[in-house]
């Protein structure tokens, strides 16, 4: 019965570990993940069919002087429906705000973003499909 100071592998995996979780690094992501991601439909790899017909409807808009119609981008995640809209957002010149449809609990979670918005913003709701 030897009680030599060895830890079975049993006693490792139930003792807690040290997570370090920095806030103050998400602005650094978000900095990364912005400069990695295309600004324009031609940076934007695949979807040929689909970067034809926005940027149809993106130059028509431009050229009319009026809001883009509305779109739905739907899709698996990491296909780059978010990265989309923003491309639209910056090929109009607009600003662009986000949200998530989970932050969305009661009607006047939405009405208090609408109201904040300002003309030539593009407004995405990612997860629309949870509202």
């Amino acid at each position: 019965m030897g009680g030599g100071g060895t830890v079975s592998g049993a006693n490792a995996a139930a003792q807690p570990q040290t997570r370090i979780v920095r806030a103050d690094l998400s602005s650094v992501d978000d900095a990364q993940d912005s400069s990695l991601r295309p600004k324009s439909l031609s940076e934007f790899l695949g979807q040929s069919a689909i970067k034809e017909n926005l940027g149809v409807f993106i130059d028509a808009a431009r050229k009319r002087q009026e809001a883009l119609d509305h779109l739905f981008l739907i899709g698996p995640p990491g296909l780059g429906k978010t990265t989309l809209a923003q491309i639209t957002a910056c090929e109009l010149g607009a600003d662009f705000k986000v949200t998530s449809a989970p932050a969305l609990d009661k009607p006047k979670d939405l009405a208090g973003i609408l109201s904040t918005i300002t003309p030539r913003t593009v407004f995405f709701i990612d997860e629309i499909h949870r509202l």
